[in-house]
């Protein structure tokens, strides 16, 4: 891979980190903020069911963030020690069409779907 590419995919998995990094901070924040009106005398059910419903949503938000950022992470460390657009499962090189819509993809399309029909199964 030519070293204007590299540095050109570098670029933009370093500014989707930061992106991404940002959002997961903002949520975060705006839980500490949740966390002080708890305990307000104006809790009906209704609206502890409104607001546990959006605690799960946040949490679900959060983990779908931290999830982005480890794979953003994990692909620049893959950038920096040659294995960028290697699959991490079986080691064959992930489809160029693949790495070019997601730049941060760690498996080729065979194992993710092995993966995410092993996940269903267990559910």
């Amino acid at each position: 891979m030519s070293t204007m590419k590299t540095n050109r995919i570098r670029v933009y998995l370093e500014a989707e980190r930061k992106r991404i990094g940002e959002e997961l901070a903002i949520s975060k924040s705006s839980q500490s903020l949740d966390d002080r009106r708890e305990g307000s005398p104006f809790g009906k059910r209704e609206e502890e069911a409104t607001e546990s419903m959006e605690l799960e949503k946040r949490l679900a938000l959060e983990n779908r963030l931290q999830l982005m950022l480890d794979e953003l992470e994990k692909a620049l460390l893959k950038l920096g020690n040659g294995t960028y657009g290697l699959c991490d499962l079986c080691n064959t090189r992930i489809d160029p069409a693949r790495m070019e819509a997601l730049p941060q993809a760690i498996l080729c399309l065979s194992c993710r779907q092995k993966m995410k029909n092993a996940k269903a199964n267990t559910l």
